[in-house]
């Protein structure tokens, strides 16, 4: 890995940050690829944003970002051009600075979470769903699970406005296949998390692992613990699971494509300005 005043910085946002595992994977795979360049992490909070992605634009060895907890939906206002995908969720994960200086955005994170489930051998289509957080990342999911061709996915959020938001959404474009969900796991095939939930000691379920049954595939998106909670009381059932490292590795390669500006949004529609 070279560093020097050559190389290209792809800041990794989010607020925490101690659990990324952004800087060192990506790093490597980039070095891999011979590009001299390195992903640091950034330490952002809410109030803090505005201000970063300004600076960040300003930045002419800042050659993309990705973002993390809890900025996925605010960043989206600062990119010039975002994917239809991203658009639909609300939000955006990586960003791709072109050559013009514009923010590219898209949302890679469904696609990250249902291919790590597939590596692990589940299938989600024709298949009950059960998603726990509609934010940034998981409203990506939830994307991801209906077009995949789940028969029907719940979804809870303890933010109601927000779910009620992407819930209407997917009706529009999945209707008859998505509903309100809670953190009862009873009946579905897939049981998963995309909330900050277990990285907290003390923190709740945010499915209830006594509803479980050894048959579901319960996944988890927190990369730190290692191992969830959530994912450790399933294992105990007997469930087949994915912790967020799953996640992330299916997921990394497609962050380094779209951040060295491969895999960018090219259809008319995808690349209005948001």
């Amino acid at each position: 890995m070279q560093l020097d005043g050559e190389t290209i910085l792809f800041p990794v946002i989010g607020d925490p940050i101690a659990q990324v595992r952004s800087p060192r994977y990506l790093s490597e795979i980039l070095a891999r690829r011979g590009v001299n360049a390195i992903v640091p992490p950034v330490h952002v909070k809410s109030a803090g944003v505005a201000p970063a992605m300004a600076a960040l634009r300003a930045m002419e060895n800042v050659r993309g970002i990705v973002v993390t907890i809890p900025h996925k939906i605010d960043t989206l206002q600062y990119c010039d051009v975002v994917s239809d995908r991203a658009r639909f969720v609300g939000s955006v994960n990586v960003i791709h600075k072109d050559g013009d200086g514009r923010f590219i955005g898209d949302n890679v994170d469904g696609i990250g979470y249902l291919d790590g489930i597939r590596k692990l051998g589940f299938e989600v289509a024709g298949k009950r769903a059960l998603l726990v957080g509609a934010g940034g990342a998981g409203s990506a999911v939830a994307y991801e699970i209906l077009d995949r061709g789940a028969s029907y996915l719940a979804i809870a959020d303890l933010d109601d406005a927000r779910l009620s938001r992407i819930i209407r959404a997917l009706e529009e474009k999945f209707p008859g296949r998505v509903g309100t969900g809670s953190d009862d796991p009873s009946g579905f095939d897939l049981v998963a998390n995309v909330t900050p939930c277990g990285m907290r000691e003390g923190d709740p379920f945010p499915a209830d692992p006594a509803k479980m049954a050894r048959d579901q595939f319960v996944a988890d998106a927190i990369t730190k613990p290692e191992v969830s909670p959530m994912v450790a009381a399933a294992r105990a059932i007997g469930c087949a699971t994915m912790t967020g490292a799953g996640m992330f590795d299916a997921e990394a390669e497609i962050l380094v494509d779209f951040l060295l500006g491969e895999g960018l949004p090219s259809s008319p529609a995808e690349t209005e300005a948001a």
